[in-house]
């Protein structure tokens, strides 16, 4: 256990249907799209902070040369390591954003979904990532758009959880550390609108999901999103 590390509040509670998040948004595809287009993986060493139960490690390991996910949760880590088992150029590791078991100049690409780096605070483990990439390699931070999307929406509603940090604090706060910002209108592509509700259910408190299902959304299984995409080069 990480002393440093705070449990993800829709992840690790709900592991399962946040599987399906990650589904809709791999349905929809704009997202990795974008991500290939800012710094492409094909070849090379890729590491994913905050894996989780490693959803995204096959889709890198078709690409890389070599992917390694790094988790702290003990009870998301043995997904992770179970979904790569079987695939020789991919593992799951323990570790943190601030804590990474990795030699420097070890990795090409680091990545982190909403994970751990929402500006102030993250200091430590944005020195931990730029010590274990290599001369010329790029960290890149996938975050919420607060301008475009519906999701933007909905954290315009809230009041808590990632609608509670100051997005122009952390665009500062970026800014301040040498970081391009990309924003990508992507989405999520439900199976359902029975799915969609209980995806955002997760993310936000039932008030907040009923507004917006009565007076922001179509009544559809598809939403908008926008990414944040933060980019650092060692």
């Amino acid at each position: 256990m990480y002393t440093d590390w705070i449990p993800a509040p829709n992840i690790g509670k709900n592991p399962e249907l946040y599987e399906l998040e990650n589904d809709a948004i791999a349905r929809d595809g704009r997202l990795d799209a974008a991500l290939i287009g800012i710094a492409d993986w094909t070849s090379k060493v890729l590491l994913d902070i905050g894996t989780g139960t490693g959803y995204w490690l096959p889709r890198y390991a078709t690409k890389a040369h070599e992917v390694i996910g790094v988790e702290p949760d003990p009870g998301l880590l043995p997904r992770a390591q179970e979904r790569v088992q079987d695939l020789p150029n991919a593992r799951a590791i323990a570790g943190s954003a601030e804590h990474i078991p990795l030699s420097d100049n070890s990795v090409d690409i680091a990545h982190a979904r909403f994970a751990y780096f929402f500006g102030a605070g993250a200091e430590k483990g944005l020195a931990e990532v730029l010590r274990v990439l290599k001369p010329g390699g790029s960290l890149v931070v996938i975050d919420n758009s607060w301008e475009l999307g519906d999701f933007a929406k909905l954290l315009k509603i809230a009041t808590e959880g990632n609608a509670a940090m100051d997005p122009d604090a952390a665009r500062e706060w970026w800014q301040d550390r040498g970081a391009t910002r990309v924003d990508v209108l992507g989405g999520w592509a439900c199976k359902s609108p029975g799915e969609l509700q209980e995806i955002l259910r997760m993310e936000f408190a039932s008030d907040v999901v009923d507004q917006f299902w009565n007076y922001e959304h179509d009544g559809g299984a598809s939403i908008s999103y926008g990414f944040a995409i933060y980019r650092v080069r060692n």
